[in-house]
């Protein structure tokens, strides 16, 4: 008896994807300061093209900044490309400060880049606390939202604060075993107040010492491949400060409360032509949030990328964001 031969299997949609490059690098063609209050001063920039549509990157951390690599995911001859440094993050200043540093700061901050530019609508573009935060400028300004591309989904809720401080270990033993060292036992069950505690220290050494293990720490949970950095100039530990400082002050501070979730004012954003993607093995942002974020939002497309993690460059996550900023070029 002749045995039937087996059906071929379709690969996987995303193996079938042809990978997609960064483009070329670029300068800016215009930059400066927006003082957005007393204390604070954002720096921006613009490249591409100055009468291309306007996209708008919004960067992670919080306290994270942008960099030259964040230009390159956009078609510099279609779109004018607008990055800025949040408050207290990257070129901004005065660098790492708390004072006046909330979600809806940030919000009110976007909204002033927006009408300092001339622009009356952008695409946005957010990934991780940048998804947050694009969330929460979409849900209070719709009108002003051509699109939105939204990568490692966050939601800033508890769950997910004591997911990064502890249920990481789960997957980076070493990292984490790295990070909750730098305490006496007693405080390991405390991390945030701990962490808290010494990044806002007066003593200078105490502050830098955990801005690093803190930054470290998640920089090795962020890649599908481990990417065990080095910090080692004055620039890079400042830059090190204002990423843990921001970041300790928001976990401890901004904590969005389930009665208040981003996912019951989705209502308001349901128009916005928008893409969720989210890399399957993102041990930062777990893709359980992206599913419930898919699940509130059904209209927004949803695509789980099943070899990468939480960066942004992992090449198969790379390539699906700019395919999606390829896609969006038809929306003005």
């Amino acid at each position: 008896m002749q045995r039937p031969k087996p059906i071929p299997k379709k690969p996987p949609a995303e193996h079938r994807h042809v990978l997609m490059d960064l483009f070329p690098s670029i300068s800016p063609y215009s930059s400066g300061f927006l003082s957005v209050d007393t204390e604070h001063n954002i720096y921006w920039e613009q490249s591409g093209n100055p009468d291309g549509v306007p996209v708008v990157f919004l960067h992670g951390g919080p306290g994270a900044g942008a960099t030259p690599t964040h230009r390159r995911f956009f078609d510099p001859d279609h779109y004018r490309i607008i990055i800025f440094d949040q408050r207290g993050s990257g070129r901004s200043h005065p660098l790492g400060s708390l004072t006046n540093n909330t979600a809806k700061h940030l919000v009110e901050d976007t909204e002033k880049l927006r009408a300092h530019l001339g622009i009356e609508k952008w695409h946005i573009f957010g990934g991780s606390w940048g998804s947050t935060l694009a969330l929460h400028y979409a849900i209070a300004h719709p009108k002003r939202c051509i699109s939105m591309i939204l990568r490692g989904i966050f939601l800033c809720e508890q769950k997910e604060i004591d997911w990064f401080l502890y249920g990481m270990k789960k997957i980076f033993p070493e990292a984490w075993e790295q990070f909750a060292g730098l305490l006496p036992e007693k405080d390991q069950d405390r991390l945030l107040d701990a962490y808290y505690e010494r990044l806002t220290s007066a003593d200078p050494q105490k502050r830098v010492e955990a801005a690093i293990r803190w930054s470290l720490y998640e920089g090795a949970c962020s890649s599908l491949y481990p990417n065990y950095e080095t910090i080692s100039t004055e620039e890079q530990r400042q830059n090190a400060l204002a990423l843990a400082r921001i970041e300790a002050h928001f976990f401890k501070h901004e904590i969005i409360a389930p009665q208040d979730s981003l996912l019951k004012k989705v209502d308001k954003i349901r128009a916005i032509p928008s893409i969720i993607i989210q890399g399957r093995y993102d041990a930062i942002c777990p893709m359980e949030t992206a599913y419930k974020l898919h699940q509130a939002w059904p209209e927004a497309d949803y695509i789980v990328v099943p070899d990468a993690g939480h960066s942004a460059l992992d090449p198969t996550l790379r390539s699906r964001l700019i395919q999606a900023t390829e896609n969006y070029k038809s929306l003005r």
